[in-house]
């Protein structure tokens, strides 16, 4: 039986979140082409409503863990991120409302989906997947480790995931805690 896309998205997250060792406040960044969910090149299809059975899934998952969830925008934003103002009480917001065709059908339904939703220009997530090549890695910290996910499909579209880990600083002699 072929899976929703909804199963499908919970099912990744749900991974990312076991393989990634995430904790609560742990913030994931999500990069999503809805349109390489559907079939199409990206940029090319973008689906409103794809997009929101993506971020039900993801905000349900999130909600439940106690997940930051931060979604980047498309390039014509700048890959700018929505995400809770909870999670970055002191990052400074720029002024823009995510479109789907300047910023992207999830970045435009997690801005309406999430409580008090903020967008700025970058973020350092914890962990990421990203839904059809949208390229999330300048939004997670700085030594990203990849995820090799059994989950690795929504829709058409391929999904790749990371974790990141602390830098190991001090040499030969230095212990350290991963």
């Amino acid at each position: 039986m072929k899976q929703t896309i909804y199963e499908q998205t919970t099912a990744a997250i749900a991974e990312l979140y076991e393989k990634a060792n995430l904790q609560a406040c742990s913030i994931v960044v999500i990069g999503c082409s809805t349109s390489e969910v559907v079939g199409s090149r990206i940029g090319t299809n973008s689906n409103p409503d794809t997009a929101q059975e993506i971020f039900n899934a993801l905000h349900d998952f999130a909600k439940s863990k106690g997940l930051f969830l931060a979604v980047q925008c498309c390039e014509h934003l700048n890959r700018a991120i929505v995400t809770e103002r909870n999670a970055v009480p002191f990052a400074e917001q720029v002024s823009v409302i995510p479109q789907p065709k300047a910023g992207g059908s999830l970045a435009t339904k997690a801005y309406a989906g999430f409580e008090n939703p903020v967008v700025i220009e970058e973020i350092k997530a914890d962990a990421g997947l990203d839904i059809g090549f949208t390229m999330i890695g300048m939004h997670l910290k700085r030594v990203a480790v990849p995820l090799r996910l059994e989950n690795n499909r929504i829709g058409e579209a391929m999904v790749l995931a990371a974790r990141t880990r602390p830098k190991f600083i001090g040499g030969a002699r230095a212990v350290y805690d991963e």
